[in-house]
């Protein structure tokens, strides 16, 4: 199994295909936010990698940072947890004035997975 590591988290392993911001906030105990509930539509799940950067992403994904001008990060609702992964979490609720996460995710990828090269 994957061993996922949040920084200044214990590393946790992660069942294969698991969607990255669920093994986050499931699994590792951090507090990720998530207000669109996975769909790719609000980057509150952005993630930095620190290594272990995936080389493919959804289309959605590569869509939503390019119209936010986003570089540097990634969305963690459009990853899957197939391979040893670090990261640190940028939005979290803590701090946030949210009164929750978000929605839960749904465990696939929403909206489904259309795979291109990274940007």
């Amino acid at each position: 199994m994957p061993t996922i590591t949040v920084e200044g988290f214990a590393p946790v392993e992660a069942p294969p295909d698991k969607r990255l911001v669920l093994t986050i906030e499931e699994d590792a105990g951090v507090d990720i936010l998530h207000a669109c509930g996975g769909n790719a539509r609000c980057t509150t799940c952005r993630v930095e990698f620190i290594s272990g950067e995936p080389d493919k992403m959804t289309v959605a994904e590569k869509e939503r940072l390019a119209q936010r001008s986003l570089t540097g990060v990634r969305l963690s609702c459009q990853i899957l947890c197939d391979h040893d992964m670090t990261v640190r979490a940028i939005s979290r609720l803590a701090g946030s004035g949210r009164p929750d996460p978000g929605p839960k995710p749904q465990t696939t990828i929403t909206p489904p997975a259309e795979w291109t090269t990274k940007l």
